[in-house]
């Protein structure tokens, strides 16, 4: 089987290192714009050939892990290309515009919209892991619209990963990701940027940094060129969260103003119980 991976950084990197594990009979090809990271990728053995679109004819499933706004322009020339036995996936944080994007497109049967949860914050080829998709979610959108052989072919390989497979309308998806990844990234960010402005020194705060500040400023490390075009594509949604979450903040900021410690208490408390919906325990409604 002919593997191509279209954007050779954690995401795509991380995919065919498992493949190349799982199924060590499959050829994987590298597609990607800047030429360090083909090397790179070469070097590390994470691809067996560097290729270009021109080879695209040659695959049997592409991986498409590039930003989503190259996403939009690239995936329908890739499709244009490939064969019509070939399944072409991406991994993209935004489905509802991708999605409009190729509604029309005459192989949209080959297209299967992807977003897998998986995820570090450091980026390039030399980021990728292996065991990243190991029990990690993969969000899978308007499935109808794949032609069923080649759905068949892509779950295949997902099962192989060890993946879960949750079908979702790509509009229910923007909304839902923004409150529990976009969300999230924003809140690193601007912590992180907060801490810079207000500490001066460098050391003080990798002196003073504990654990709890370096895991919440994780994210903080991501790439820009990455985010920038999710938090476009997603705008609607996010400034939505963004109201909710900011409300929240000042809500907390007013019950220490009136140094309401119990309201504060209960507030920290009735929240705890993330603790189970993360571990899939269910939560005993009154």
């Amino acid at each position: 089987m002919n593997v191509f991976v279209v954007g050779i950084g954690l995401i795509g990197g991380s995919f065919v290192k498992d493949i190349k594990a799982k199924l060590p009979q499959v050829t994987v090809y590298g597609i990607d714009s800047n030429p360090e990271h083909l090397e790179e990728a070469l070097t590390l053995r994470l691809i067996d050939v560097k290729s270009s679109y021109d080879d695209l004819h040659l695959a049997d499933f592409v991986m498409v892990s590039i930003p989503v706004d190259v996403v939009l322009k690239e995936l329908p020339i890739i499709l244009d290309k490939v064969n019509d036995e070939c399944v072409v996936c991406d991994a993209g944080s935004t489905k509802e515009l991708v999605c409009a994007t190729l509604d029309d497109h005459p192989k949209r049967r080959n297209f299967l919209a992807c977003h897998p949860i998986a995820g570090t914050e450091f980026s390039g080829p030399s980021a990728a892991v292996s065991g990243l998709y190991s029990n990690k979610t993969n969000i899978i959108c308007e499935v109808e619209k794949t032609a069923f052989k080649l759905q068949e072919k892509a779950l295949g390989i997902f099962q192989i990963l060890g993946m879960r497979i949750r079908y979702m309308n790509p509009k229910a998806h923007d909304k839902h990701i923004a409150y529990v990844s976009h969300l999230s990234h924003i809140s690193s960010f601007m912590l992180g940027k907060t801490v810079i402005e207000k500490e001066k020194n460098e050391r003080d705060i990798f002196d003073m940094a504990g654990s709890g500040f370096e895991s919440t400023v994780r994210l903080a490390k991501s790439s820009p060129a990455m985010w920038t075009p999710i938090f476009e594509q997603n705008k609607e949604n996010v400034v939505e969260t963004l109201e909710e979450y900011i409300q929240n903040l000042l809500d907390f900021k007013e019950l220490l103003l009136k140094e309401d410690y119990k309201g504060i208490y209960d507030e920290m408390n009735n929240t705890n119980r993330i603790k189970s919906i993360l571990r899939g325990i269910p939560i005993n409604k009154k």
